[in-house]
């Protein structure tokens, strides 16, 4: 049995997995079955900080020598409510106990003063989650967080990830994208940064990103001369992530995904991302006044209530209109565009679950497995920067805030490549 190198308040070293099981409370009578049962010790938020590390580190060392204690390891010690986000109304919030909920529920409101997308505080509070648990499991305060600890926390979340044994999720074996490791940095780092505002802490720990040093000139790419929003101050990734291309549909596959929809309101949702570039979310916000028949337009209010008029094609219009005037229930309160047609909940707005669940049922019925809401809208962006469409006017079109979001739809097919190459070797000498 390898030593166990986990030191605790009172000095004391561990040898073997037992003796921790023992200080951290598990029963090991049925040790050689596997079962371990819950602990009977727990630490609270009033212990030292020294301590509470101290437990959390016996804990980690006893799961990585034995793993028969992994399920004690994954679950809090911390007295409290188990840690997940709730839905009070329109606004969501940290429930339980954890060391620094009170704060992050106070900065997520603040967001919603600040008149933050309901979706974005959403997703902050998600990103918050991840935090807290982290933070319980190691007994971590507000106060005591420091920058090297969260580095660890870009470890923990590096880690393959454990589910409740029910669901198998594809990519729990490589723990989370770098993508979603930055953005969970963002969030923590609003949120301590307005912990710093509120007297709460002293400072910021979140880390400062890599940056370069300045000898090298700055890209400009392909929109280079359009002026650039100022960086936000505090702003940046800790990781690197890769920068991919939009990844664009077939044309069978849209096709066999939209013969297989039920309703004309699916299909005029999909219609609206594929021949309008809509976002998922954009689409469920639109109203009835928003349509106008006669141009074929759509006013979209996008990310930070961006109003843009976007033209649509006439097929999207005549499978709108014939939604409208057979699927619509009539006398609605609503003004929203697209509701529920059947069920409990018939007449209300479409919600995100909703969409969620129509793509996934027909995903699976289809079989065209890789359509998805945003993939339809970078159909869309790549096949007009494909017909040389007018970057300036692309980047309107879609609702992009940075120009050099717009300019990654502008790239070179694999069969224009394969082309090119062709043409070149025939007319070498």
């Amino acid at each position: 049995m390898p030593t166990i190198r986990a030191l605790v308040g009172d000095g004391s070293r561990f040898s073997e997995a037992r003796q921790v099981a023992s200080f951290v409370g598990v029963a090991t009578s049925n040790w050689s079955s596997g079962t371990v049962t819950q602990p009977s010790r727990s630490i609270t938020k009033e212990e030292p900080a020294a301590r509470r590390r101290a437990f959390y580190q016996a804990a980690n060392a006893a799961r990585t020598v034995d793993p028969q204690l992994a399920a004690f390891y994954r679950q809090p010690i911390v007295d409290g409510g188990q840690l997940r986000v709730v839905r009070e109304g329109s606004a969501h919030r940290l429930s339980g106990d954890g060391p620094v909920t009170d704060v992050a529920n106070r900065f997520l409101g603040h967001l919603e003063v600040r008149s933050f997308a309901a979706g974005t505080v959403r997703g902050y509070a998600y990103d918050l989650l991840n935090l807290v648990r982290f933070l319980t499991e190691h007994g971590l305060g507000l106060t005591d967080v420091t920058a090297a600890d969260l580095f660890d926390w870009l470890e923990w979340q590096a880690r393959p990830q454990h589910g409740s044994g029910k669901v198998a999720r594809l990519d729990a074996a490589r723990g989370a994208a770098p993508a979603t490791v930055n953005r969970r940095v963002a969030a923590a780092r609003g949120m301590f940064e307005y912990a710093v505002i509120v007297g709460a802490r002293a400072d910021n720990p979140v880390p400062a990103p890599r940056r370069s040093s300045g000898m090298r000139a700055r890209p400009q790419g392909l929109l280079g001369h359009v002026k650039r929003r100022r960086a936000r101050e505090g702003g940046g990734r800790l990781l690197r992530q890769p920068r991919r291309l939009p990844e664009s549909l077939e044309p069978d596959e849209v096709a066999g995904f939209l013969i297989d929809l039920n309703t004309h309101r699916d299909r005029a949702m999909v219609l609206a991302m594929l021949q309008g570039g809509l976002r998922a979310a954009e689409v469920r916000r639109l109203r009835l006044s928003d349509v106008d028949l006669g141009l074929r337009r759509l006013r979209v209010v996008g990310k930070g209530d961006r109003q843009r008029t976007v033209p649509v094609d006439r097929a999207f219009f005549a499978v709108l209109v014939t939604y409208l005037r057979d699927e619509r229930p009539a006398g609605l309160a609503t003004d929203a565009c697209f509701v529920v047609l059947r069920g409990p909940t018939r007449g209300q707005p479409m919600t995100e679950s909703g969409m969620r669940r129509i793509f996934r049922t027909h995903r699976a019925s289809s079989g065209a497995t890789r359509v998805r809401p945003h993939r339809l809208r970078h159909t869309y962006g790549t096949e007009l920067a494909t017909a040389g469409i007018d970057l300036l006017v692309l980047q309107e079109l879609m609702g992009h805030a940075n120009p050099q979001t717009t300019a990654g739809y502008v790239h070179l097919s694999p069969d224009t490549l394969a082309l090119e190459y062709a043409r070149a070797r025939r007319e070498a000498p």
